[in-house]
Parts: structure tokens; sequence; C-alpha cells
């Protein structure tokens, strides 16, 4: 029985905490700091809809996959209707070239919304959150916006044990348990950004939650959630006047794992596609792409190659994210803030 329940817990965790984390990673969070920092709610001057789908290690039996909704939107008359981004309508400017960086102007203060919902599936667990999300944006100076965020919602954590089979039918660690669980969800975070650059700092899971599948706590050791804190920085490196090298770094601290990183590198091609690479310490590489398709939607594509040990039964990392630019009065084709 003990056995049995070893296998439960440890089979748990190396799913869940293989890549140094209880929660999705992302390798295009680039393309979407909104699910990793709700300062970013309302960032743009547009409603920004992204749907995204990533299978991770394919070919490994109950490997994670992940899909998410997210949006999130201005609200204010002088943001929505003004010219709070500093460049004329039309799309004429593209926001990765210099013109835009040298006409740019802050935001003025305004408030923004947004929702995110993610579903994560891991062997016999899966972990579906769904949250709202507040920020405010305040200009400290002519080319400087600060933002602050807040994030709240329900985690849903299900264990289906059909999926699960053990020596003994009725092993006390999931036998007559507390399967479907909620935990209420809390994350704060704060982006200082301008035409050329951002820094975010973030906190996820703030609330820190028992996790375990059997009424009886004593039975088996209970398991708990901890606070994940994301540290995030770009800028833009003008090649050319078409060129744009849009480096950026995301640092991860989740006790009790060693920090981890995650580099990319980005070339955009004026306002129309981008190519990418990027390395997650001691665990991937990956190459990215993306095109703007139109003022109205965009697409982006990652692959990760496993450099674990992983890497003996994964056959790499597929991320695919669709972007939809909502109530794009300037006509924008690329984002002006996410890069």
């Amino acid at each position: 029985m003990k056995r049995n329940i070893l296998l439960l817990v440890c089979f748990a965790v190396i799913i869940k905490a293989a890549s140094a984390q209880q929660l999705p990673q992302y390798t295009q969070y680039v393309f979407n700091n909104f699910l990793l920092n709700p300062a970013v709610a309302g960032i743009e001057n547009y409603t920004d809809a992204k749907l995204g789908y990533r299978s991770q290690w394919t070919g490994l039996n109950g490997a994670p996959q992940t899909g998410f909704l997210s949006i999130n939107a201005p609200l204010g008359t002088d943001f929505t209707q003004g010219d709070a981004a500093g460049f004329p309508g039309g799309g004429d400017v593209n926001p990765s070239s210099r013109l835009y960086t040298q006409y740019y102007q802050a935001s003025p203060p305004h408030h923004g919304i947004g929702f995110t919902l993610v579903s994560d599936k891991a062997g016999p667990i899966t972990q579906t959150n769904v949250a709202a999300a507040y920020a405010y944006h305040l200009g400290l100076a002519p080319r400087l916006n600060l933002s602050v965020g807040v994030s709240a919602g329900m985690n849903h954590i299900l264990l289906n044990t059909s999926e699960i089979t053990l020596a003994t039918p009725l092993d006390p660690a999931i036998s007559n348990g507390n399967n479907s669980q909620w935990k209420p969800d809390l994350s704060i975070g704060t982006w200082l950004y301008s035409a050329d650059f951002y820094v975010g700092i973030s906190v996820q899971q703030l609330l820190k939650q028992n996790l375990y599948f059997s009424t009886s706590t004593t039975a088996v050791d209970v398991s708990k959630t901890v606070p994940h804190f994301f540290f995030t920085a770009g800028t833009k490196l003008y090649a050319s006047d078409d060129v744009t090298l849009l480096p950026s770094i995301l640092v991860k601290e989740i006790q009790p794992v060693p920090l981890t990183y995650d580099l990319n590198l980005k070339a955009s091609f004026q306002d129309k596609f981008w190519l990418g690479g990027s390395y997650r310490h001691n665990d991937s590489f990956g190459i990215l792409a993306g095109f703007n398709l139109s003022s109205f939607i965009n697409v982006g594509y990652s692959y990760d190659i496993t450099t674990s040990s992983l890497n003996t039964v994964s056959n790499g990392t597929h991320e695919i994210v669709i972007g939809l630019l909502l109530n794009n009065r300037y006509k924008v084709t690329c984002p002006q803030h996410g890069f």
C-alpha cells in the first residue's frame, strides 16, 4: 500500500515539477506577457485576444498539454479614442521601427481589464485556472509608463482515477478522497515600459494551498502550492530600418528548486513577420516564427528541442498561438509594447 502511495506522489511530482514549476510554462511568453503578469492588461490601444495550445514532450505518455484563452483591453475614452500610442492612425508607422521610437509618447493614465482561462493536463491530473485581472497605467514621464496589476480567480484540480492502475483498488491515497478541488488564486505584478524596452516583476499563486486527494491528511504527505516569482525584461535593437532585434529574458524563482531562466531573441522584419530562437536553462532550445497576417489576426509557432534527460523519450514540444486585434482603431498589424 505504501508503495502505491509513493508511486502516485512521485508521478505527480515528476510531471508537474520536471520543468521546475507547478504552473504551465510558455516558450512564446513574449507574444503574451499577460499570462505571466496582470499589469500588462490594457497595455495596447486595442482589445488583445490570444488563443494558444502547447504540447510538451510529445511522444511521452501523459506529458503536459496546455491550452489557454486570454483577453485584455484598455478602459477610458482618452486611451481608446485619443492618440494614446503617440503615432497616427491607419497603421502607417511600424511599432518596431526607429521612426516609431522617435515620435513615441507615453500613454495617458488609464485602466486595463482582462480575463484568462488556462487548462493544463499532466498524466491523470488536470488543473484549470479561471481569473480576472485589473491594471492601472500611470505616466511617469513623457516617454515612460508604469502599470500595476492584480489577478484573482479560482484554480480547479482534478485527479482522474480511471487513468491510474493500482495493486490495491482501495488505496487510501485516492480512495474516497477529494479528487476534484477548487482553490482560490491570486497574482500581482508591475510593468515599466517605453517605446524600446520593458521590465516586469510578478508573483503568481500567491495563496499557498494544501493539495491532497485523500480525506485523511495523515495517510499521505500533503503537497502544497508555492508562489512563482517572475522577472522579465526586453528591449529593441535596430539592425536597419527594416530589421529590429528583440532580445528578452525571463527569470523564474520557485522555491525550493534552483533559479532558472529563459533567453529569447527575435528578429522582426518590418511589421510583417519575425523569426527567433530561445534557450531554457537545463531544459531546451527552441525556434520561433510568427506572421502578422493583417490588422485583425497574427499567429506564432515554436518548437522546443529537449536537452534534459527526457530527450530519450521526447520528440520535442510544439506551441502555437493565434492573436486577434479587436477594436483595432489604428489598424496596427503588430503589438506596440509586446515584443
